[in-house]
């Protein structure tokens, strides 16, 4: 069986986002058929091939300032000219995006609209967090998947006198890994609805 390849691209400033990054790429992995590429935005320039032949991305950034960092912007004005100008490369892969900040919110869900726009400019379609908000009533917890109550994608908190060593929180990883797993589903029904609609054109063009 031909395994479809999932591509994580992210940048991370103090190690936070990469984190969280690592628990994306896990729950890919929890899924047969797929396998993960995890690439840095800075490696891009090396890798857009891998990108293009890869049936899903899935983006990450830190939030700084009430958006994705200014290395993040940096590889999506690239793709103008390396993906877009190219004939629309990314067209109907499937995307989904995670984003670190030191607050519970500080304007993640910004970030998050900037990367759902992105991928709707690249004519992707965009996975969402299918988890209820957590940690929002008295039996709530800490400890539960989505405890910041994110629904487009996955968002983590990691306090500013910590490093990567111990923030984010498990719960905000195991948040990253619900949506790796989650992408890597919803790839594999897409790839084999195609191939199951594809199916009968070549039978009719035989015919």
């Amino acid at each position: 069986m031909i395994r479809q390849s999932i591509a994580i691209v992210y940048h991370s400033g103090y190690g936070h986002t990469g984190r969280q990054a690592e628990a994306v790429r896990a729950g890919v992995e929890q899924v047969d058929g797929v396998e993960a590429m995890l690439l840095t935005v800075d490696k891009v320039e090396r890798h857009w091939d891998d990108l293009n032949a890869a049936q899903a991305i899935i983006f990450g950034s830190p939030t700084y300032m009430g958006a994705v960092s200014a290395s993040f912007k940096a590889f999506q004005e690239a793709t103008s000219h390396a993906v877009l100008a190219k004939g629309y490369l990314w067209k109907g892969k499937i995307a989904a995006g995670f984003t670190t900040s030191g607050s519970r919110s500080g304007d993640k869900l910004s970030t998050l609209m900037q990367m759902v726009i992105f991928a709707a400019q690249h004519g992707m379609h965009w996975v969402g967090l299918d988890l209820p908000p957590a940690n929002c009533s008295s039996t709530g917890s800490e400890a539960d998947m989505n405890r910041l109550g994110f629904w487009l994608g996955a968002a983590a908190q990691a306090n500013t006198d910590e490093g990567p060593e111990t923030a984010p929180p498990a719960s905000d990883l195991a948040t990253a890994c619900h949506l790796g797993r989650r992408v890597a589903l919803t790839t594999l029904q897409f790839v084999r609805g195609r191939e199951i609609i594809s199916f009968p054109r070549e039978l009719a063009a035989h015919e």
